[in-house]
Formats: structure tokens, C-alpha cells, sequence
């Protein structure tokens, strides 16, 4: 991930797609401040694989410790 915060990475890749801030309401889907303190909270020693899923409208928003990837849903 980048130096930028959770929050700003996830609009990013979600205004990439196309999303306008406008089209949904982050904070009712998901507790981005839960999520940051989770992803963080695992090390780049961990041997667990986190993968978190959540959906904003037709997207499929994947948030790992690495990377926040969106993609449309078929």
C-alpha cells in the first residue's frame, strides 16, 4: 500500500472504476477506522494471508496489507 491512509486508498481505487463519491456512503458499508487498525495490526512477518471483501454497489472492494484492489461484479 501506499504512504496514503486506508480511507483515501479505497476511494482512489474505487474513483478509478469510474465511482463517483457521490454514488455511495463508505461509512454505512463498512468501519474504515476497524479496518485500517485490523490491516495494520498484521506485520509484514505474519504468516496469515488477510483478505478482506466488502461490496459498494456493483464493486467487490479487496483490502489485504499490501494492496485495496476493486472489482465490478458480473
Amino acid at each position: 500500500m501506499s504512504d496514503q491512509p486506508l480511507l483515501l486508498e479505497i476511494i482512489t481505487a474505487l474513483e478509478e472504476q469510474g465511482l463517483d463519491r457521490d454514488e455511495y456512503q463508505l461509512q454505512r458499508v463498512i468501519d474504515v477506522e476497524a479496518l485500517e487498525r485490523l490491516v495494520d495490526s498484521m506485520g509484514p512477518q505474519t504468516d496469515i494471508d488477510l483478505e478482506i471483501r466488502f461490496s459498494i454497489g456493483e464493486f467487490r472492494v479487496i483490502v489485504t496489507p499490501s494492496d485495496v484492489a476493486v472489482m465490478k461484479m458480473s
